[in-house]
């Protein structure tokens, strides 16, 4: 086979791949997050397999445990974070009033130093942005409650997502050494070496970047709440999980925090309580659990991460946004390794035309 029809015939494939991926987008959910499970257990598996046990005996421990301690975390956490939400909806006046008394004197200093007509273009683009923004929270709202969380979505993640992480963790190494005879034996070893590339950037963002935004997103919720912030657990909990995009999370959290604290209370002590917890985790996040449970090992920029979750978004949704990190991964290996081999060919050092050897 030449190599145009190699490179047609692996076009080929990775096109109809991406549109059987968009046509079953709506029933690929509970399947994707069953893999990505089963991807982040398999280490524990062959530890216990290395400790004498058996792979199925291994499987069903993990499998039951894993999804017997999230239940029981949903279970816990979500009639405080319902309670939160309700107490916070009947205070939204009173913060709003509070945030209008506090701005008042700024707002009046910044008027003395505008025209009638530029305050009046200044009132105008907000309410335009203010209305972008609640639009733009609406539709994915509506996105949200029409597509990958509508009810039958939701049941298959309980029902469908724990079978399928089990049948692939107990499979994974069968699965992956009979993948391994399907490789072309004249790119046998090259292929091997990228996918192994491949596994460490992957393991490196979603075990160790996980594990971290797991820890923050406990920390900053028990933070927040302790000092008594309304709607600490919250934006504590979501500060967490938002934080695999580095100071993504802890930026958002300090705004918001501090921005709930200052609507909350007419003192500067609870700001500075919220500030405090979000620096207290940026330096534990930065000393300690990064370098301990990620390392060097990710090799993926913030900004293609982002854009990577973006463009997964709004072409396969919810779907697109949990296969996103793979696929960034996947692709910024091979992107390493097409550098790589041209930096190597003679497309690169060649000597300019008439330049003697």
């Amino acid at each position: 086979m030449r190599p145009e029809q190699r490179v047609r015939y692996w076009l080929i494939a990775i096109a109809a791949l991406l549109i059987a991926v968009y046509l079953l987008r709506g029933i690929l959910l509970p399947f994707v997050a069953g893999m990505a499970v089963a991807y982040f257990l398999d280490p524990l598996a062959d530890r216990l397999e290395r400790m004498g046990a058996s792979r199925l005996v291994a499987t069903i421990i993990i499998t039951v445990g894993f999804f017997v301690l999230a239940g029981l975390g949903v279970i816990l956490v979500l009639p405080v974070l319902e309670g939160q939400i309700t107490a916070f909806a009947t205070r939204i006046p009173g913060y709003i009033q509070g945030l209008v008394e506090r701005a008042g004197p700024m707002l009046a200093a910044v008027e003395r130093y505008l025209s009638p007509e530029d305050v009046e273009r200044l009132r105008d683009a907000v309410g335009n942005y203010a209305g972008t923004v609640v639009g733009w929270v609406a539709n994915v709202l509506r996105g949200v409650l029409s597509g990958s969380l509508a009810l039958v979505n939701l049941l298959s993640l309980l029902f469908i997502t724990p079978v399928v992480t089990f049948y692939l963790l107990r499979d994974w190494d069968r699965m992956l050494a009979k993948m391994d005879g399907w490789l072309p034996r004249r790119r046998a070893a090259v292929i091997r070496e990228q996918v192994r590339e491949i596994n460490r950037t992957l393991s490196g963002f979603v075990r160790g970047q996980a594990s971290v935004c797991l820890i923050l997103a406990v920390f900053y919720g028990v933070g927040l709440t302790m000092v008594g912030l309304e709607l600490g657990l919250i934006v504590g909990i979501g500060a967490g999980l938002i934080s695999f995009v580095p100071y993504l999370g802890s930026i958002a959290g300090f705004l918001v925090g501090v921005g709930l604290a200052l609507a909350q209370s007419s003192e500067w002590g609870l700001a500075i309580a919220v500030a405090a917890v979000f620096l207290i985790g940026q330096a534990i996040e930065g000393n300690f659990l990064t370098p301990k449970l990620v390392g060097d090992r990710v090799g993926l920029h913030p900004v293609w991460v982002i854009f990577a979750l973006l463009a997964g978004g709004a072409l396969f949704g919810f779907v697109g946004v949990l296969l996103a990190v793979p696929v960034a991964a996947v692709i910024g290996v091979l992107a390493r390794f097409a550098l790589q081999r041209y930096l190597d060919s003679p497309l690169y050092d060649e000597p300019p035309p008439g330049t003697p050897s």
